[in-house]
């Protein structure tokens, strides 16, 4: 636990949250900072700033619990007819809440939320194969 991390609070019980799933390693909450209605986070019980701190069996576990929320927001009425899953990490990724948590949240035709990108940009294959190279280590 982090000492004044909410969602550490979350989980020792020290602040409140409409959960959704619990188990021994991670639990899924409904956020106050909805995208849609039925906007779930799914954080790890301990605390991890950074998805490299985390080891493959939580992460693997986190996202194996993000599929059951997606699965269960559209079986649950709740209007729904895509998911996102986003997870921001790090705080040039927007990442607010220095504490890894996946977002699983239904998508409708005409929700606000928008990805405002510059899609404009096709790099040539050379230089997507040398961005590859160096990403492998080369």
């Amino acid at each position: 636990m982090m000492e004044g991390c909410v969602f550490c609070d979350i989980i020792a019980g020290k602040a409140p949250a409409s959960m959704v799933y619990e188990d021994d390693i991670v639990a899924a909450f409904l956020t106050i900072g909805p995208v849609n209605p039925g906007h779930l986070l799914v954080i790890p019980k301990a605390h991890y700033a950074l998805l490299a701190e985390m080891n493959e069996e939580i992460g693997m576990h986190l996202f194996k619990i993000s599929m059951k929320m997606a699965q269960a927001l559209r079986l649950s009425g709740v209007r729904c007819e895509g998911i996102n899953l986003f997870l921001a990490d790090g705080e040039a990724a927007f990442q607010e809440v220095r504490h890894v948590h996946m977002h699983v949240f239904p998508r409708f035709r005409g929700d606000n939320f928008i990805i405002d990108a510059d899609w404009s940009n096709v790099p040539s294959r050379q230089a997507l194969d040398k961005i590859a190279g160096i990403i492998r280590g080369e």
